[in-house]
């Protein structure tokens, strides 16, 4: 009799385990297959089952792009300096006057003299810019025998500039200058030698040296009026 327990305990058993191996392979295969044991539709999954975890690929490395650098210029080379450099005191000085006007600055009057016989109308002008007027010149008959052009005295020594041409040759022939503070015995201080004097209109004296060419025109209280260079 308790042999007959025991039989039936362990056919008990066996149900038992078939049945839970039945329902682990309906787990790990709900889907069934021809190789397994197929369920009956009420008991397969409407879904299909989820995926195991999926390890997508990794994006591609991304490399900076270069920067296009700009191309580096050439440096100049500058030459050197010759010998040592101004100092600043030499460069407040003035600019001097370029030539032939730095030949005129120490006296004008005198540097026209010498111009005297080559200058045209044209050269004056070419030096000392355009003339602010012009009036006729006269010989002792009252004949109109040239032309007197007045220029601004690039010095400033003198208060007027004007230069006699001659009708015929169109040269350089007279330079007057008026100066303004200069007495007769200043010119006398200045130029020695004999003199001729005149009287002029309105009471002038007219003084022409003899050893010199140079006439000097002065009014009644002995100021110099004009020195006339020929």
């Amino acid at each position: 009799m308790q042999w007959f327990r025991l039989v039936c305990l362990a056919a008990a058993a066996g149900q038992l385990m078939g049945s839970g191996a039945a329902a682990d392979r309906v787990a790990t295969n709900p889907e069934g297959n021809t190789s397994t044991l197929k369920l009956p539709p009420v008991l397969r999954r409407s879904e299909p089952p989820d995926s195991g975890q999926i390890t997508l690929p990794a994006p591609p490395p991304v490399t900076p792009a270069l920067k296009k650098l700009a191309p580096i210029p050439p440096v100049v080379k500058f030459a050197p300096l010759p010998g040592k450099l101004v100092e600043d005191a030499v460069l407040r000085q003035p600019v001097p006057l370029p030539s032939p006007l730095l030949e005129i600055k120490p006296e004008v009057a005198a540097y026209c003299q010498n111009q005297i016989g080559h200058w045209k109308e044209r050269d004056a002008r070419k030096l000392l810019g355009e003339p602010k007027r012009h009036r006729p010149a006269y010989d002792e008959t009252r004949a109109v025998n040239g032309t007197i052009y007045a220029f601004s005295d690039p010095t400033s020594k003198y208060k007027e500039l004007e230069l006699d041409f001659d009708l015929q040759s169109g040269s350089l022939r007279t330079v007057f200058v008026y100066p303004p503070r200069l007495t007769w015995q200043d010119c006398r201080r200045l130029w020695n030698g004999p003199v001729a004097a005149a009287d002029a209109a309105q009471g002038r004296k007219f003084y022409s040296y003899t050893n010199r060419r140079l006439d000097v025109l002065v009014d009644p209280a002995g100021k110099v009026i004009s020195l006339g260079w020929y």
